[in-house]
């Protein structure tokens, strides 16, 4: 199976998670293509001043690969700025956050899994 880029499910959601702004969801895979493993398979874009609050994961895990831009990033209440090819994991019981403080456009590959 071949799926093209227009063909993607695009969500916008407002102030994700408790943050600020719109943030750009391009679903790469459904669930049911994850063979319900998983809920998310996405690319996430984040305008500069973009956020996803802080939120706890419970009964499944997320992993960010950047791809372009700069990210601060909120792994347990320690920050640190991820680039382009950095990858996070955030397990079961975890929590994250993610900023755009940068000028110019993030973009990210995010995939939850379940636990």
């Amino acid at each position: 199976m071949i799926k093209r880029k227009d063909s993607y499910e695009t969500k916008i959601n407002e102030n994700m998670r408790g943050g600020e702004g719109s943030v750009k969801i391009e679903h790469l895979l459904t669930m049911d293509e994850l063979n319900v493993k998983g809920r998310l398979f996405a690319k996430i874009t984040l305008e500069p001043g973009t956020s996803i609050g802080n939120h706890v994961h419970e009964g499944e895990m997320e992993s960010f690969f950047i791809l372009s831009g700069q990210a601060q990033y909120d792994d347990n209440g320690e920050t640190t700025t991820l680039y382009p090819g950095d990858t996070t994991h955030t397990p079961s019981g975890s929590g994250h956050a993610v900023k755009n403080e940068g000028k110019e456009t993030l973009e990210l590959i995010a995939l939850i899994l379940f636990s």
